[in-house]
């Protein structure tokens, strides 16, 4: 018996279907013979991001030209323009631009000769030092009590804001007629007098309440404790109303929580409120001759004497001494308290 193996089933060539596009696909021998078949498509290359174009230096520079051009028109040139003109000479009717010392030696002619007192320079300047730290302690003191009680004990934010809102509007009004509005009340005849007098709290007008540095204190107090309430306000809000919590938790008193927690957080506010004042008060003349009767010395005082006088280089000299006197306070203040690191 013989057996028989059956043959091997070619295949045969497999078409495909045709798809949905209507194509059909040959065979691989068909493909093979017809050369068809391609080497796999490369992946096609990532397409990268265009590149930013090159920043130029020059681009931050151009951006902040328009300040540096009104810091240089307005504040570097007229101190530059100062400080040569207080090397100038000059006669009863004309400057001479010629390098001298002149205007600095007269200024501080005889102030090292200590025997006989302090010289007139120096006394002006301990006069308008101690007028400074007058009204520097009142208003600090008046400002943060008033920025305090805004932003610690007002609870509604609509009548904290118009709380504040008040207390700008004496700025709706200029200086000199918030200055004068005090000589009605502070004068012999005035109502502050006349209260007194009706209290029997004394027995005649008393003459020390206007043309006095009483008087020009009260009114640099007037003037300038708002320059002190929106620096330190602007600090205190800043300030987490839970530290003042944590600190009544543990135990501290008012007092302290003032003192270890609100004063240290509203030091950039205290400092920038206190350089306003000293500036301001350092270099006013205004204030002093009105509500002082032309009577105290003050800096500012000799230098618009001296301009009267066409005196414009020993005027020119007395402020440039003035204003290194002020950069150098300021520059102790700003060292004792980082006002950029810690706003």
């Amino acid at each position: 018996m013989s057996s028989s193996r059956p043959d091997p089933v070619r295949p045969e060539p497999v078409t495909m279907a045709e798809g949905r596009g209507g194509a059909s696909l040959a065979s691989p021998e068909a493909v093979l013979e017809a050369g068809a078949v391609a080497a796999p498509a490369a992946a096609p290359a990532p397409v990268l991001a265009a590149a930013p174009p090159p920043r130029r230096a020059w681009a931050p520079l151009l951006q902040a030209a328009p300040l540096w051009l009104v810091l240089l028109l307005f504040f570097v040139f007229p101190l530059l323009a100062t400080g040569v003109v207080s090397l100038w000479n000059y006669t009863e009717y004309s400057l001479v631009p010629d390098i001298t010392r002149r205007n600095y030696v007269e200024m501080f002619e005889g102030c090292g000769n200590l025997s006989d007192g302090l010289c007139t320079t120096f006394r002006t300047y301990l006069s308008t030092l101690r007028l400074c730290g007058m009204v520097w302690a009142i208003t600090l003191l008046l400002g943060f009590t008033v920025a305090y009680f805004l932003c610690f004990h007002i609870r509604s934010d609509g009548v904290r804001m118009a709380l504040f809102l008040l207390c700008t509007a004496p700025f709706l009004t200029s200086n000199v007629i918030r200055m004068i509005s005090w000589i009605p009340l502070l004068g012999r005849e005035g109502v502050v007098n006349h209260a007194l007098l009706a209290m029997r709290l004394v027995d005649q007008p008393q003459d020390w309440l206007l043309f006095s540095e009483f008087s020009v204190v009260l009114a640099f107090v007037h003037l300038y404790t708002l320059f002190v309430v929106v620096p330190v306000f602007n600090s205190m809000m800043r300030i987490d109303h839970r530290l003042l919590e944590a600190a009544r938790d543990a135990g501290a008193s008012a007092w302290q929580t003032i003192w270890h927690v609100v004063v240290p957080l509203a030091k950039p506010g205290l400092v920038i409120g206190s350089i306003f004042v000293i500036v301001l008060v350092m270099g006013d003349f205004v204030t002093i001759g009105v509500m002082g009767g032309q009577q105290i010395a003050s800096v500012g005082k000799v230098i618009q004497v001296q301009m009267s006088y066409l005196q414009f280089p020993a005027a020119a000299a007395q402020a440039m001494v003035l204003l290194a006197l002020v950069l150098v306070i300021i520059a102790v203040m700003t060292k004792l308290v980082d006002i950029r690191r810690e706003l």
